[in-house]
């Protein structure tokens, strides 16, 4: 967001009053990564709960820099994806079961004894008697190994209530499981903005904010569900993937990147591959996943708006209706949907615009993310998105194929 340079200003000086931020390969101790690896255990030993807690709002994105970006996530057979976008090759398959290991089968059983050979009579010309009929062994197996238990199925994420809302008030509260921080390490930084899961074919997907997730110093990104001071993973830890060079697996529009984050908010949204947490569960099947919602209108009676505001201990939620808003201003052109809630500074950019919310899966419909305008406004008690169509419809189905290639 726009609004987060002063923030970001204020945090950092109270956070971490003897210096600038943390540098990520020298504060605490963690081992630099290794290009191409970036495991939840490997997350989890440099995203510290200590280091959770000093990350900053990320400060905002100039206006006019184009991203020196990386390419995009590369195909499997390729070093990086064409420029031009990568449709599916085939229709969006029903979600997966989360793949389990399988040991390397066992011996199916004993070698099979030969029969011995026949009785020969003896060289003597009186009559021999016949020898004894031997009858050959009946095979034996060993008994099969029982098929290895597949991975117990993740206990479901516990959803709390929201608390009594008032529209257009915002409240801290403990969150929901599907919402929480994206942290990141970016100019030497350590920062976070607000992501969510985003349901996909397989269950690996989450969503942000493009204008977060821009630079090719964009490193150690990790997305971590219901993140609150008090309990910093209470479902884990999930790594943004990278590719064989190295690269976070982040999937945004090249025209957000080539153009700014001025010119082309309209674009203002990304996509995130993650690899499972640390007991090897995809993180849809531990938290749920919202729906993702195009083509909805700029107008909705009810939206549920979440997201992690600057330095506060827990996150925020609100409800409030949004409207249409056009630019007036020709270096940002476009539309966006436009909310009012109060309270939503830094930090909060990626957070989702839910309508529909369900309060017994606490999961709903997502038809933006706080971003878009201003990379997401200029005050704390309005926020906006870009708008949700065609062409994030398209960005979504690259990454499910992205994502699916990958595997």
């Amino acid at each position: 967001m726009r609004r987060t340079l002063t923030m970001a200003a204020v945090v950092a000086a109270l956070l971490v009053p003897a210096g600038p931020l943390p540098v990520a390969e020298a504060v605490g101790g963690a081992a630099p990564v290794a290009v191409g690896r970036w495991s939840a255990r490997e997350a989890q030993a440099f995203w510290t709960a200590e280091r959770m807690a000093s990350a900053a709002p990320l400060p905002p994105v100039p206006a006019d820099s184009a991203d020196p970006a990386p390419p995009e996530p590369a195909e499997p057979s390729e070093p990086a994806e064409p420029a031009e976008p990568v449709e599916p090759a085939e229709p969006v398959e029903p979600a997966e079961e989360i793949p389990v290991a399988t040991p390397p089968p066992a011996a199916t059983g004993l070698p099979l004894p030969s029969a011995p050979p026949a009785a020969t009579p003896a060289p003597t010309p009186a009559p021999a008697p016949t020898p004894a009929t031997t009858a050959a062994p009946t095979p034996t197996r060993a008994p099969a190994p029982p098929t290895p238990a597949p991975l117990p199925a993740p206990a479901r994420a516990a959803v709390p209530p929201l608390p009594a809302l008032t529209p257009g008030i915002g409240q801290n509260f403990d969150g929901i499981p599907v919402a929480g921080r994206m942290f990141l390490v970016k100019d030497g930084g350590a920062y976070f903005c607000t992501a969510s899961v985003v349901s996909s074919p397989g269950r690996n997907l989450v969503l942000s904010a493009g204008h977060c997730l821009l630079g090719s110093d964009t490193q150690q990104v990790a997305f971590v569900p219901q993140y609150t001071r008090a309990k910093p993973q209470p479902y884990g830890m999930f790594p943004v993937l990278r590719d064989a060079g190295g690269h976070s697996k982040i999937w945004i529009d090249p025209r957000y990147r080539s153009q700014g984050v001025d010119r082309a908010a309209a674009l203002d949204v990304a996509f995130a591959q993650v690899g499972p947490n640390s007991r090897g569960f995809a993180v849809e099947a531990v938290v749920g996943g919202n729906r993702l919602v195009t083509g909805a209108g700029y107008a909705q009676a009810r939206v549920t708006l979440i997201g992690h505001p600057a330095s506060a201990a827990r996150p925020r939620v609100c409800v409030n209706r949004t409207t249409k808003f056009t630019s007036a201003d020709a270096r940002i052109p476009g539309s966006f949907l436009r909310i009012n809630c109060t309270g939503y500074p830094g930090g909060t950019s990626g957070g989702p615009f839910l309508t529909r919310y369900d309060a017994r899966t606490g999961t709903g419909d997502v038809v933006g993310v706080i971003g878009g305008w201003k990379t997401g406004g200029d005050k704390a008690d309005t926020s906006y998105s870009s708008y949700f169509g065609a062409d994030i419809r398209k960005l979504y189905e690259k990454a499910v194929a992205g994502a699916k290639a990958g595997r």
